[in-house]
């Protein structure tokens, strides 16, 4: 993470910093202690943690629950559930958090309202699709799944159960809102007609080449794996007890898809969205014939998005540029990104806290800001980037029909699971 406000700034941020703002504590106060949400997290690492520290400071959520393969994490996480809790009782004690191993133990939960999944990328769609399928609402973190299949069954199980999703694509509500600037100056022409982005992120996943190591005691390491392929355990993969860093597994294609999906979620996301693509995207895939960038995307309309650049988004039009990254917005010519956006011009969904506007949403059963679909569209360009540099030939793509013109590529569209995780 070489970004000013890296992941792991974010969650120290959410660890600090109060949930809820003043008007809706305000709020809060109102609301009978049983009126919470009964909130479960399935995956409690460094990321979940974050989540986690966030919504124990918010008196519209009761958590109650923890999953996670590894004991360290979830007894942790246990503890720090009842030890938070404990304090609003007069006997200083509270024992209401359940810890388990199989997140299926809570799915099954009457009680339970909603859940936030912040595990691996391979291991979101299994418990996306069952906690819809036991209608709990649900938050999950992005890159939205480990492959393009995934994320229209995930879809498809969403709307048909009527749960509300949220994907956790931040940079769309937070950052003091300047990607939400960029895009709003792009949707109303502040720089003409678009004609070039560029996504500054890292490269393509890569296979898992890994040695075997022992697996520690407490760690459920086939309940890790999963979907993905049976290998041995290594600790880079699935940290020993309770860690502070972003496991490897992130560079792994068998797991996930790299920097291009892992901060690519973030800033290509903000490029459809710009884009007004949300329901869709490219059409064409050219990559290079060697390198782990300058990978190039063509859209219908002959927008070029190219992977690589000196910002996290880059907008490109006939009369202007915006450069947007989470510390800062800049334009050329300078006056464009200080010119206001006026009342009867497009406005991007209105949110300044994601974790807030998902529990307003879960109250209201309005659609949140970043809907399953919208996390799918923005995790495919990602998939379509990984599936490009794999084969490194030209491709085109159905954004409708979400399939290649290509054999070879439309394997790579979805993974066949270990019979044991098939759903």
């Amino acid at each position: 993470m070489t970004r000013r406000l890296s992941r792991r700034d974010f969650t120290r941020a959410a660890l600090a910093t109060p949930f809820l703002t003043a008007p809706l504590l305000a709020e809060e106060k109102k609301r009978s202690p049983n009126d919470r949400i009964n909130l479960a997290f399935i995956g409690v690492g460094t990321m979940g943690r974050g989540h986690l520290g966030g919504f124990l400071g918010s008196k519209e959520v009761q958590v109650v629950a923890v999953c996670d393969v590894v004991a360290e994490r979830r007894d942790d996480a246990k503890k720090r559930v009842e030890e938070r809790y404990g304090k609003e009782q007069k006997s200083g004690e509270y024992k209401g958090c359940q810890a388990v191993v199989d997140c299926r133990e809570i799915l099954e939960r009457k009680d339970i309202d909603a859940v936030l999944i912040a595990t691996p990328d391979h291991w979101h769609t299994i418990p996306c699709i069952l906690a819809a399928r036991a209608k709990k609402d649900i938050y999950c973190e992005k890159p939205l799944t480990h492959n393009i299949a995934e994320g229209r069954r995930i879809v498809e199980e969403v709307a048909k159960n009527k749960v509300v999703f949220q994907t956790g694509s931040q940079q769309r509500s937070e950052f003091d809102g300047r990607f939400r600037k960029a895009v709003e100056l792009v949707r109303n022409g502040r720089i003409g007609k678009v004609k070039t982005i560029r996504i500054g992120v890292g490269g393509p996943a890569k296979p898992c080449d890994l040695p075997t190591q022992e697996v520690p005691e407490g760690t459920d390491w086939d309940r890790w794996l999963g979907p993905a392929p049976e290998r041995g355990y290594n600790e880079a993969l699935c940290p020993k007890g309770i860690h502070r860093h972003f496991p490897a597994w992130r560079a792994y294609q068998e797991y996930a898809g790299g920097q291009v999906a892992d901060m690519g979620a973030h800033h290509f996301d903000i490029a459809q969205w710009a884009l007004d693509m949300d329901g869709s995207g490219p059409v064409e895939i050219h990559p290079p014939q060697k390198g782990e960038t300058g990978l190039r995307f063509v859209y219908a309309n002959g927008v070029e998005m190219i992977h690589g650049g000196e910002a996290d988004c880059v907008f490109v039009g006939e009369s202007g540029t915006v450069r947007v990254s989470r510390d800062k917005i800049t334009s050329d010519p300078a006056e464009t990104v200080k010119t206001p956006i006026g009342d009867k011009e497009w406005h991007c969904y209105p949110s300044n806290n994601h974790k807030r506007n998902w529990v307003e949403c879960v109250r209201s059963r309005k659609q949140p800001i970043c809907t399953a679909e919208i996390g799918h569209r923005s995790a495919t360009v990602c998939h379509l980037c990984n599936v490009g540099y794999r084969l490194r030939k030209p491709l085109r793509w159905d954004p409708e029909k979400e399939c290649f013109d290509d054999a070879e590529a439309n394997k790579l569209v979805a993974r066949e699971p270990r019979a044991k995780w098939k759903i």
